[in-house]
């Protein structure tokens, strides 16, 4: 889908990096830069060593060649802009200040690349008191932007998101971004700065929220199972000690197909529960009566009838019950993979799919420089002076 686009990626853990790994699935080719120290992904399980293999930094970085280069030295400096001369995309989530420092902030490169689509990725955007502050998609994007608090009822203590959840978010918004800024340049022939920044991924995704905040100056605090405003959307436990989730449409009966399905059919001639108002203010007695229901069903009991009644239900999986689940597999959410060394494993898909054309990685992940010397040859270097430059230390 993207062939012939050629994206260079100089970021470090997994929003940057996130969205040039989707771009390389989608066939776009990627130039994975790093520093002498490598990206600190690479390390994730340094002190596993009965681990095989790294499958955080080989699922973020998939489809890419690899270079390092030291930005601190002038050569090397030099050498980023010379590769950047012959791409279409540059991704980066380097600090501001960092970038200002080695001249390759976008003020000092646009002159040079006129044509050069410029993406910096970051916690807090380019402007204000944040647009240096360090971050982690647990500050900017789940804590700052009111993603937890979105879905913390006031007797729960805060607890951290799943690693690398919000930078995913982001970087999904970095690729339309970063497209859509490609489209302009086919009509213009110009490229330009693209932002992007967790906490402003944070707060799209948690919209609903937002905009009834931002429109009325109150949202109510999420709340828990037995006083929640709707009962029929709500988590109950089977007998296999599992858990579904139903929710309910406007416009369906859904009211009638949950209780039948939970087993109490009775339900449904009571005056407590007879309209949703009445369910609203009866909402414990609600629950634990469904709670009764569901509770002497077996997960695949309760889940057939859910589904023989139209009834939107998921269960609660973790991350082993999603690797087997034939749904998921069906949509296409996994790939199989090569770790650089000859072993295949399955590592998640990218978030789309394009039938009749190839959409998964073309290549493992890079080893730290692997692809150091064929970049700089494509860059215009001639192998004598490569040997110079690695000699000075300006790459590896």
């Amino acid at each position: 889908m993207l062939e012939g686009v050629k994206v260079v990626e100089f970021s470090t853990y997994v929003a940057g990096p996130s969205a040039a790994m989707v771009m390389a699935d989608w066939g776009a080719e990627v130039i994975k830069i790093e520093s002498k120290g490598g990206d600190p992904t690479r390390h994730t399980f340094a002190g596993q060593p009965h681990l095989e293999g790294n499958p955080v930094f080989e699922f973020e970085n998939r489809g890419k060649r690899g270079a390092v280069i030291d930005i601190s030295k002038a050569a090397g400096r030099e050498a980023l802009i010379r590769i950047l001369a012959g791409a279409d995309i540059f991704i980066t989530n380097l600090r501001p200040s960092a970038l200002k420092r080695a001249r390759l902030d976008y003020d000092s490169v646009k002159a040079a690349l006129p044509g050069l689509i410029y993406c910096s990725v970051s916690g807090y955007g380019l402007e204000g008191e944040g647009a240096n502050a360090p971050a982690f998609d647990i500050a900017a994007f789940w804590t700052r932007a009111g993603v937890a608090a979105a879905g913390l009822p006031r007797d729960v203590e805060p607890f951290p998101c799943p690693a690398g959840m919000g930078d995913e978010v982001c970087a999904l918004a970095t690729v339309s971004a970063v497209l859509a800024a490609v489209v302009e340049k086919a009509r213009t022939g110009t490229g330009r700065l693209v932002e992007t920044s967790l906490i402003r991924a944070g707060v799209f995704a948690v919209g609903w929220q937002t905009s009834i905040q931002l429109k009325w100056g109150k949202l109510a605090a999420p709340r828990s199972r037995k006083a929640a405003f709707n009962p029929l959307s709500n988590y109950f436990a089977t007998a296999d000690g599992r858990w579904l989730c139903t929710l309910t449409r406007h416009g369906a009966d859904d009211w009638t197909a949950i209780a039948t399905a939970a087993g109490r059919p009775e339900l449904l001639a009571d005056e407590r529960f007879s309209t949703p108002r009445a369910r609203s203010a009866n909402v414990e007695a609600l629950v634990e009566a469904l709670d009764e229901g569901f509770g002497a069903l077996t997960l695949a009991q309760a889940g057939e009838r859910l589904t023989r009644a139209d009834v939107i239900w998921a269960p609660l999986q973790a991350a082993r019950d999603v690797v087997e689940d034939p749904w998921a597999i069906a949509a296409g959410c996994f790939v199989d993979v090569e770790d650089g060394e000859g072993r295949k494993f399955r590592a998640p898909a990218s978030p789309a799919r394009f039938p009749g054309s190839s959409d998964g990685p073309s290549r493992p992940a890079p080893a730290l420089g692997q692809h150091t010397r064929e970049v700089l040859g494509e860059a215009g270097y001639a192998p004598a002076e490569i040997d110079g430059l690695i000699a000075q230390g300006a790459v590896v």
